[in-house]
């Protein structure tokens, strides 16, 4: 399979034969990867296909466009023009790609028509991460993860990231943000930010990064990183809590405070079952940490995941009811971590413990906003079909409002401690766990002793 242009907002998937590529499982394109243009039609009509798209998509998807701020009049006069000077299917191509990453939608995908097949993504080199991710707290930017080459740097998490390639840090992201917009598309601002920060350091091999950093005790570093190979795609938290046993798409254990741990990692159909044995393995632990940070999304019954969480005989009353499922019911107060790595079905998964009352949600962010009902509308010249979003998902959140454009928000904003980092701490773990032990029951209607839950029963 051929995957193209995609390391996770917009994807554009071409292949032969054609088979999508999933949001869930993003790639960046390699020069193996990408083909030379296949043949060029010159008597396709490029620009009737421009404008009938625009068209389309403002009746298909113009009820986001207030939402996220789009100026649809600007964007069709720009692809208008540029559509002038298309002369190749491949140049088509990236037109396409570069006018639905306007379209701030996750989801939106170029997808191949039987005359399209053939067509390719022009070549590009390898890329790779720099064996950093980087985070924003108080204003400044922090080195959170470091490894590989950059670990060898002397590079540390906690360290405050003053400048990158001469540029302030926090300008810097500014305009890779601004770079990556023109051909991904995200759905907020914020899965945007976060992106930069961690898929988007991802550049060709051999690449030097110039750094200039401020150790936590203020003294002024300079390092310049050498891109080798490091995986840029985010693990979810900072620091794993130590000896968690693993299912092929949790991670759990207990914290030193005695409370639950589990990270869902990726929402696909077994997690129910997954849930099962991380439950079990934990017993009836004094409170639980859902942590969804790096979720890729995936498939799932979310009423019977939801369920675990309801003891046996009582019904959540909420915007939907939803009765106990499951073997193994876990009772007591919950604390749900997210972040904008977060996506799709993460977020519906996330979000229906908050929006629907049973635990108390914190973040750094609130989740991606990219998780919505898609059509498909072919072009007229048969090269290609336009994926997109036409609604949001789970309506009832955010007030009516749903997930796309918006995201699942948070009780509570947590920004990383630089102490924390510097001392392989998460500062998200800390504060979910604190709040286990002092939990905030008025912000959240589910209540364990109304529920009849007690722990160690």
């Amino acid at each position: 399979m051929l995957r193209l242009i995609q390391s996770l907002p917009l994807i554009l998937v071409l292949a032969s034969p054609p088979s999508a590529v999933s949001r869930d499982n993003p790639t960046t394109p390699t020069a193996a990867s990408a083909c030379l243009v296949g043949p060029s039609a010159a008597e396709t009509d490029y620009a009737a296909d421009i404008d009938f798209a625009l068209d389309q998509l403002e009746q298909q998807c113009g009820h986001f466009f207030d939402l996220k701020q789009i100026d649809w009049k600007k964007v069709s006069k720009q692809f208008k023009k540029e559509a002038k000077d298309v002369e190749t299917d491949q140049q088509h191509l990236v037109l396409l790609v570069r006018l639905l990453a306007r379209l701030e939608d996750g989801h939106a995908q170029v997808r191949p028509l039987p005359a399209g097949e053939d067509v390719r993504w022009p070549e590009e080199p390898e890329r790779t991460g720099p064996g950093i991710f980087l985070c924003e707290s108080g204003g400044k930017v922090y080195l959170k993860n470091v490894w590989n080459d950059a670990a060898d740097l002397g590079l540390e998490p906690g360290m405050e990231v003053v400048a990158i390639d001469g540029v302030k840090a926090g300008k810097w992201l500014d305009g890779r943000v601004e770079t990556l917009s023109d051909t991904l598309s995200f759905s907020t601002d914020h899965q945007a930010r976060f992106y930069a920060m961690h898929q988007g350091l991802a550049q060709e091999v051999g690449t030097r990064m110039d750094v200039e950093l401020k150790t936590l005790e203020r003294k002024k570093k300079q390092r310049t990183i050498t891109y080798r190979k490091s995986n840029p795609t985010p693990w979810g938290p900072a620091f794993y809590p130590e000896g968690l046993k693993s299912t092929d798409d949790l991670n759990y254990g207990l914290l030193p405070s005695g409370h639950g741990y589990v990270q869902v990692r990726r929402c696909k159909d077994t997690v129910v079952e997954q849930m099962d044995t991380a439950l079990a393995a934990l017993g009836q632990v004094p409170g639980l940490v859902l942590d969804f940070r790096g979720n890729s999304g995936g498939g799932f019954d979310h009423e019977q995941l939801l369920g675990r969480f309801v003891p046996e005989g009582y019904t959540l009353e909420h915007a939907k009811p939803q009765g106990s499922t499951g073997a193994n019911q876990y009772g007591g107060p919950i604390v749900v971590i997210v972040d904008a790595t977060c996506r799709s079905a993460g977020e519906t998964g996330a979000g229906m413990f908050k929006e629907d009352g049973r635990a108390y949600m914190i973040g750094e962010s609130p989740t991606a906003g990219m998780s919505s009902s898609k059509t498909t509308i072919d072009l007229p010249s048969g090269l290609f079909s336009l994926y997109v979003s036409v609604a949001s998902n789970k309506g009832r959140f955010n007030d009516g409002r749903g997930i796309e454009g918006i995201g699942v928000i948070p009780h509570e904003l947590v920004e990383y401690d630089p102490e924390d980092l510097a001392e392989s701490r998460d500062t998200l773990i800390e504060r979910a766990a604190a709040l286990l032990d002092d939990f905030p029951q008025r912000e959240v209607s589910y209540d364990p002793k109304d529920a009849g839950w007690e722990h160690g029963g």
